[in-house]
C-alpha cells in the first residue's frame, strides 16, 4: 500500500484531539509526526503506519492485534512498532495507537531544533572588515 494522504490526515486529525499539535516531518520516505521535538507515529512511503511506544511496554504492546516489530535495518527496533493500517481503519483504534504513542513521547524531555551546519559556520566566524 502506497503513501496515502487521507490516512495521513486522519492521524493528524488523531493528535489534534489529544490535545497535540504535531509537526509532520518528512521521514523514512514518508511522514512522521514530531511532537516537543519527538517523533511519535507517522507513515512510511510503502503506507506502513509506525508508531514510537515506551520501550519498556514493548514485549506487551508488540502483542496486540496488527502490530508487529519495525525494522528497516534487519534489527528490530525497540521501542517502535508498524501496526497494520487494517488494524487502525477505525477512528477509536487508531485514536488507541496515538494516545499510546503520546504517553511515553509526552513524558520526553522537548528536543530543541539542531541549528544547521551553515548557520553554526556563519555565527562562528568574524565578521570580515570593511576597507
Amino acid at each position: 500500500m502506497a503513501h496515502d494522504p487521507l490516512f495521513e490526515q486522519r492521524i493528524a486529525n488523531a493528535l489534534l484531539a489529544q490535545g497535540v499539535k504535531a509537526e509532520p516531518k518528512k521521514m523514512f520516505g514518508g511522514v512522521a509526526f514530531m511532537v516537543n521535538g519527538n517523533m511519535s507515529v507517522g507513515i512510511t512511503n510503502k503506507g506502513a503506519f509506525m508508531v514510537r511506544i515506551a520501550p519498556d511496554r514493548h514485549e506487551e504492546l508488540i502483542e496486540l492485534p496488527g502490530a508487529g516489530p519495525m525494522d528497516f535495518t534487519g534489527k528490530p527496533m525497540k521501542g517502535f512498532l508498524f501496526v497494520d493500517a487494517v488494524a487502525v481503519s477505525r477512528k477509536a483504534a487508531l485514536d488507541k495507537w496515538v494516545k499510546l504513542s503520546l504517553e511515553h513521547i509526552l513524558s520526553l524531555p522537548k528536543k530543541v531544533p539542531k541549528r544547521s551546519t551553515t548557520a553554526k559556520r556563519s555565527s562562528t566566524q568574524a565578521p570580515k572588515k570593511s576597507t
